[in-house]
């Protein structure tokens, strides 16, 4: 089976990650897999937890209310060990990604793997070595942080006004969709850059679940790709009579 076609518990440890770059986390799940189960666990009474409270419905990030019950004791911790272990022997999925700072989860994801699940491990730069280690692949978040500075206006680039605050323009639709194909692009391209279209399709669609190429005027994703300046396409015959591949790269 393809990493692609895996299906993967997503397990979020709302008490050792940051929330402000959930939709980059998700996005680089989906390079690896379709996520059949998202679960954040946490005590959402608590203050430092507010943050997570706004995001989790526009993600679809299905909450887990955990309380301490007693003080220095984690029961977060607990309540997602035993929610991965009900899920592993549902057999439900092919590997979980279990996205936490903690090296708490070392021995879940080194039972998870002798299981013969793939996992996937997401988190800050202060992870422990162990639970990376035990991870199939471990990602950091700071890596996923990208850069949300608006192009400065040519305005503000004048000279007049180096000595005033630049006033900055949000970035078009266009430039957006551009933004989301080229590095859709990137993330799966083979060494030679080349993408079948097939593939780049399911990966935005994951990405974006409300991605379709009418909301931009086209019928058809080709299309839309036809559109873009700075995308390359390749015809490619299969050997069937009016039957073609298409292959896309960045120029």
């Amino acid at each position: 089976m393809e990493n692609n076609e895996l299906k993967l518990a997503v397990l979020i440890d709302a008490d050792n990650v940051p929330y402000a770059n959930v939709k980059g986390m998700l996005e680089e799940i989906a390079k690896y897999g379709i996520p059949t189960f998202k679960r954040i666990y946490g005590d959402f009474t608590k203050p430092n937890l507010t943050g997570w409270k706004s995001v989790l419905l526009e993600n679809a990030i299905t909450p887990i209310q955990q309380y301490g019950y007693t003080t220095g004791k984690n029961a977060t911790d607990s309540a997602l060990i035993i929610d991965a272990m009900d899920i592993l022997y549902t057999g439900s999925v092919d590997g979980f990604c279990i996205i936490s700072s903690d090296s708490d989860f070392t021995r879940l994801a080194t039972r998870l793997r002798e299981a013969g699940k793939k996992v996937f491990g997401m988190g800050e730069r202060k992870t422990p070595t162990p639970f990376i280690a035990s991870c199939n692949k471990f990602i950091y978040i700071e890596i996923l942080k990208k850069d949300k500075e608006p192009v400065v206006a040519a305005s503000a680039r004048s000279p007049k006004k180096s000595t005033a605050r630049a006033k900055v323009a949000p970035k078009s639709q266009q430039q957006l969709l551009l933004d989301l194909v080229t590095e859709s692009i990137q993330d799966i391209a083979e060494e030679d850059g080349w993408v079948f279209l097939g593939v780049l399709g399911n990966l935005i669609l994951k990405k974006q679940p409300d991605f379709d190429p009418r909301n931009y005027g086209f019928k058809k994703l080709l299309d839309l790709i036809k559109s873009l300046p700075t995308i390359e396409i390749e015809e490619r015959p299969t050997g069937r009579s009016n039957n073609s591949h298409f292959y896309v790269r960045v120029k």
